[in-house]
């Protein structure tokens, strides 16, 4: 999946939470969004996932599968199409589960919209086995009733379940312990190379952001004021001089 930004704004009262002129992200790359709280990552990702308005601009997604443009956001008019969505995989926070659902409850009605059996979905799930370590599936218990580091596993497997062509994910890396920090890492990785997705990552965690990225956006108060190649781990040192860290 392809994605262009052009004059994208949002405001909120007198101030401006996203302010980006113009951006391209390429078929295939992970771009890690980092910046401190207040940043507009978040912001950002809903303008892109069509949950909030843009004051003015687009985000313009053209899948790999053909050559029609799929408008999210219009300055005017609402999205011309939602097929995007089916190409879409997202996990911002919890209001994106049905949590008075069992995971497996969850996960069949989250294949059966993208058109996936049961089988299909069963096969599926075994490529997380290792991230689930046995605290997702057949735990007889809502998900609502999880800790907060498996109602995360349960929405990142729930947007990578589709295949989808573009992936994004919010601070993915948050309630999950040291392990399920590093199978998270290699899981985005391999499953960008197995499918060629488009993944999209905000992080606080700089060390995490850097080993998966090929490219790195740097945003504050709602500008990307960096566009950081990181191949090769090439974003570490501006990134550590921005944040002293």
């Amino acid at each position: 999946m392809q994605l262009q930004i052009n004059n994208l704004n949002k405001c909120f009262g007198d101030k401006t939470a996203v302010d980006i002129p113009d951006f391209k992200i390429d078929n295939g790359e992970i771009i890690g969004l980092v910046g401190n709280n207040g940043a507009g990552k978040t912001t950002l990702f809903r303008l892109m996932l069509d949950l909030l308005k843009a004051d003015e601009g687009s985000v313009t997604m053209l899948p790999k599968a053909n050559d029609t443009d799929v408008e999210v956001i219009e300055e005017i008019n609402p999205a011309k199409s939602e097929d995007w969505k089916t190409m879409t995989g997202a996990y911002i926070d919890t209001s994106f589960l049905i949590d008075f659902l069992s995971a497996e409850e969850y996960f069949e009605f989250v294949g059966k919209i993208s058109g996936l059996s049961k089988d299909v979905i069963a096969e599926r799930l075994k490529m997380f086995d290792t991230f689930m370590n046995g605290e997702v599936l057949e735990q007889k218990k809502y998900i609502r009733d999880f800790s907060a580091g498996n109602k995360q596993k349960v929405g990142i497997i729930a947007a990578l379940l589709n295949q989808p062509q573009l992936v994004i994910l919010d601070e993915p890396f948050n309630f999950l312990d040291p392990s399920s920090q590093n199978q998270l890492k290699r899981l985005i990785t391999d499953f960008n190379k197995q499918t060629g997705a488009t993944v999209l990552v905000s992080s606080h965690n700089l060390q995490h952001t850097v080993e998966i990225s090929t490219r790195v956006a740097l945003l504050e108060h709602g500008k990307i004021i960096a566009n950081l190649d990181n191949s090769e781990g090439k974003a570490e040192e501006k990134l550590e001089e921005y944040f002293n860290v």
